[in-house]
């Protein structure tokens, strides 16, 4: 398909404005409109959050807003506009309806309750429809989406903080702070962005973190909290944990316990999960595809050398966010993560995406 150089631009804004519903749209995917009429932007808009309006609709309302009529315009569209009805009704019957002539869509929705049949309805009531414009930028505006639908499972980040050396706590456990400011505040908007926060007890003991959103850009936030999840695989972690207290719901997954345990997770208001491997560990890959079933589209973690060695040797970590400090804590500081390998020909060697320094530490972004 030919696409001009218009269609690019106009393609390329619909997925900033996507960016906008990054943070709300759980489970579903920040889609994002722009519609167009005569060579002018008549409306956009992007998805909000579960159970209210489609980024087309936002977008047909937006226009109705400004006095433009749809009719005759071309839509923009990241995502393959819905054809069932879910919370809301189709997005393709809203853009049939409105008199839209053409629909220009980066990618098709591999939800099998969509997958073509949204285009299809389109087609079928005389709409242009093309497909596949900047289909790589937006596969990776919604990769967390994508891997949920086409993996059963949330595309999985691990997020460390670490010195020059590699180090990421004294021997005594001591790690706040490594970064600086600026880096612990880039993460806030890292957990906005996630569905889920995972840790382990071992962190939990050590930190007694609330893995919540605090703040972005200095405001207080007031959206969704992610999901917490704690590894508790040697049923320590205590009801006392702040994490319990904080706003939004813990899942603490198990290998085995008490149920004097069990029932004290549950009377804090955790609810909790058993997923035992062969070996009496908790299954990472089997919580993954949990946390899938429960529409976790992106998941981060923030743990300790243990977890994250468990986490990486395991080979379901999709990318790497490590924020380094231009710091030395010395030989007897605890390592990164927790892994061995016998050979250089075993070595971990994510891609790197992006570097960026981030006050005076640099933020490193790789793939797997």
């Amino acid at each position: 398909m030919a696409f001009s150089a218009i269609d690019h631009a106009l393609m390329a804004q619909a997925l900033r404005v996507a960016e906008g519903g990054r943070n709300i749209t759980t489970p579903n995917p920040s889609v994002g409109c722009v519609l167009v009429r005569e060579g002018r932007v008549i409306g956009q808009g992007h998805s909000q959050a579960a159970g209210g309006a489609h980024a087309e609709v936002m977008a047909l309302r937006d226009a109705a807003a400004r006095g433009e009529s749809s009719r005759g315009a071309t839509a923009y569209v990241t995502l393959e506009p819905c054809s069932h009805h879910g919370r809301t009704p189709p997005c393709a019957d809203a853009l049939i309806e409105a008199g839209v002539a053409r629909v220009v869509v980066a990618i098709d929705d591999p939800n099998p309750l969509v997958a073509g049949q949204g285009r299809a309805r389109l087609q079928a009531a005389g709409l242009a429809v093309e497909t596949g414009l900047l289909a790589h930028e937006a596969r990776e505006s919604l990769k967390g989406f994508l891997s949920s639908m086409e993996r059963g499972r949330p595309w999985l980040r691990l997020k460390i903080a670490a010195s020059l050396d590699g180090k990421v706590a004294l021997a005594n456990g001591e790690s706040q702070w490594i970064t600086g400011p600026q880096a612990r505040a880039d993460v806030q908007r890292w957990r906005a962005r996630s569905c889920a926060m995972i840790t382990g007890s071992g962190t939990v003991l050590a930190d007694d973190p609330q893995l919540t959103v605090r703040e972005i850009d200095g405001q207080p936030w007031q959206g969704r909290q992610p999901l917490r999840v704690v590894l508790d695989s040697r049923a320590q972690l205590p009801t006392s944990a702040r994490l319990l207290a904080a706003p939004g719901k813990v899942l603490v997954a198990v290998a085995a316990a008490s149920e004097a345990h069990l029932q004290g997770l549950r009377a804090a208001g955790a609810e909790v999960v058993a997923l035992p491997d062969a070996a009496g560990r908790i299954d990472l890959a089997a919580l993954l595809q949990e946390l899938g079933r429960r529409g976790i589209n992106e998941a981060t973690v923030e743990a300790g050398a243990r977890l994250n060695g468990a986490w990486l040797a395991s080979g379901l970590v999709d990318e790497l966010l490590l924020y380094q400090a231009p710091v030395l804590l010395g030989n007897a500081a605890q390592g990164l993560a927790d892994f061995s390998i016998d050979s250089l020909a075993d070595k971990l060697a994510p891609k790197v995406v992006e570097v960026r320094q981030v006050g005076a530490d640099m933020r490193y972004l790789l793939r797997f």
